[in-house]
């Protein structure tokens, strides 16, 4: 599939849609951990967005696409909301501005097996003045109460147009989903062509999926005071050659962030590289370098290179 295309006016006119063809944005909100990236995924059925057990993995907004006989759903994946505490997670929160405003349809998802503790959530939702579908997710972990309790205090707190329970990790209830989501998007013809899968170039995904591993195989601060970047990514006839910058708040991260004798970012570079290989198909020569950018998580001009 092709990651990278605008949308293309040229499908309005297409004679391979019915009349009945609906297409539209759908961003996914909801607290962190909630299994925002997890449900994009099982939905797409392909690995787009990185996914950890650890809060806030997701810092962009993550477009998929998914193209049905019926529907063309855009999805936006965005950042669990939180309320900021440096600038880097005040961009994070102003993507999901962005994300509800542009959305057709908001898909706010909750987890089971918490207490709905969702107001934050609600005012991003009342802000954007979009329909809503309200996705129970992890039903598989709670009680028929618990569900019950959780929709009773999320739809005396919104009034959702849908109302849908699933599992996003085994996959059960996706189907429903899709109905529910397709019932609330706009009549259009496609905006994308029908093989693309997202419009971020592949190196972005390539970072991502360094950022991943770095949230799996590092505790504490550093996978929250670390961004990447890619310097060089050339692709020639028999593997793609890609330099990475690993970023860093303090010197004493860069430390641990190699290891002794570098052997924790061999480590790392090499779960990376099977990953993206997965990802692209092809073999990757990737090498990592580990810089230290003071306080960039609280600098304008660093986010703004970095792409926040």
């Amino acid at each position: 599939m092709d990651f990278i295309e605008p949308p293309n006016d040229e499908l309005n006119d297409s004679p391979e849609f019915s009349p009945g063809h609906r297409a539209g944005f759908v961003a996914i909100i909801g607290r962190p951990n909630a299994g925002k990236s997890t449900l994009l995924n099982a939905i797409l059925e392909f690995k787009l967005a990185i996914a950890t057990h650890k809060a806030q993995t997701t810092r962009h907004q993550i477009l998929g696409i998914l193209s049905e006989a019926a529907h063309q759903m855009v999805f936006l994946d965005t950042p669990g909301i939180i309320e900021p505490e440096y600038k880097l997670q005040e961009a994070m929160m102003q993507a999901v501005a962005r994300s509800t405003k542009d959305a057709d349809v908001l898909l706010h998802l909750v987890d089971a097996t918490r207490p709905a503790d969702e107001e934050r959530v609600w005012k991003y939702m009342h802000a954007s003045g979009k329909p809503a579908v309200l996705v129970i997710n992890k039903v598989d972990a709670a009680g028929d109460e618990v569900v019950d309790a959780i929709k009773a205090a999320c739809t005396a707190a919104f009034a959702y147009r849908e109302i849908a329970a699933i599992s996003a990790a085994r996959g059960t209830g996706l189907d429903e989903l899709k109905m529910a989501l397709g019932r609330q998007l706009p009549l259009s013809p496609p905006l994308y062509p029908p093989d693309q899968l997202s419009e971020h170039p592949v190196r972005f995904f390539v970072s991502e999926l360094i950022r991943e591993q770095i949230f799996l195989q590092y505790a504490q601060e550093i996978p929250y005071s670390c961004t990447v970047t890619i310097s060089s990514f050339k692709e020639e006839e028999k593997m793609d050659h890609i330099h990475a910058e690993i970023i860093v708040n303090r010197d004493s991260q860069k430390g641990i962030l190699i290891g002794k004798g570098g052997m924790k970012l061999k480590k790392l570079g090499t779960k990376a590289r099977e990953q993206i290989e997965q990802l692209t198909g092809r073999k990757a020569n990737l090498q990592l370098f580990v810089k230290v950018r003071e306080k960039w998580r609280d600098k304008d001009s660093y986010l703004r290179g970095y792409g926040y």
